[in-house]
């Protein structure tokens, strides 16, 4: 029987990499599921896998670019699953890769998913949020940080679209730190700094497990402090 009591996380941007090894984590402790991507077949293997596992786990598709439909997306997720108490932000989109040539609604793109779409979600899953003493836990990345030497490796990789996005999302992050902990809502970030094995970024050389990153996130909704933090 379906425990519709139980405090959920929604997983945002879901694929085989950290989103995974975050689902498993929190659901492990206990957290009903919602695991939200395009790919509705994909997902719902995922949501199988989870349950013959033991945790309680849910298919949402949806395209997070689109902040009604994110909106849509965590009504529907706390109708099935029970009160929303994380969001984890893990999405990300390309696009815009050079900013001499791509266009607007590329770049534009790129901000619906990493920014637009968490916002929406953060702001429909709010009164959730406060009541459950929740977080918003996003999966941030060095190309963010103000650097020439990253700027120079954002250009070399066709990556400026995304660049600008994580910046932007980088920066939401610190602002809605300082805005909703004084209402006992934690918001915090994992930088990182590196390649996850067995993901898209993997070329054979990746250094950090995606279980590692999922313990970070743990950590830091733990302790609920520091807005930001690296892992390399």
């Amino acid at each position: 029987m379906q425990r519709t009591s139980q405090r959920t996380i929604i997983v945002c941007g879901y694929g085989p990499g950290i989103s995974d090894a975050v689902a498993r984590k929190f659901g492990g402790e206990g957290f009903a599921v919602a695991l939200v991507a395009r790919n509705a077949e994909r997902l719902s293997a995922a949501a199988a896998a989870l349950t013959d596992a033991g945790i309680t786990a849910r298919a949402f598709p949806c395209d997070l670019g689109d902040p009604e439909a994110v909106r849509a997306l965590v009504r529907d997720a706390r109708a099935a699953l029970g009160p929303v108490a994380i969001v984890h932000w893990n999405a990300y989109a390309y696009g815009a890769g050079d900013l001499t040539t791509g266009s607007i609604d590329e770049l534009r793109g790129a901000l619906n998913v990493s920014l637009h779409g968490m916002v929406a979600a953060t702001q429909e899953a709010l009164p959730d949020l406060r009541s459950e003493k929740g977080a918003l836990l996003v999966t941030g990345g060095g190309l963010a940080f103000y650097d020439p030497k990253i700027d120079a490796m954002a250009v070399s990789w066709g990556a400026m679209g995304l660049a600008v996005a994580k910046a932007a999302q980088h920066k939401a992050v610190g602002l809605l730190h300082q805005r909703l902990a004084g209402e006992g809502v934690y918001v915090g970030e994992v930088v990182v700094l590196g390649s996850v094995k067995g993901t898209a970024f993997d070329s054979g050389h990746a250094t950090l497990e995606a279980s590692s990153v999922a313990n970070r996130f743990w950590e830091l909704f733990q302790s609920r402090s520091e807005a930001s933090v690296n892992i390399s």
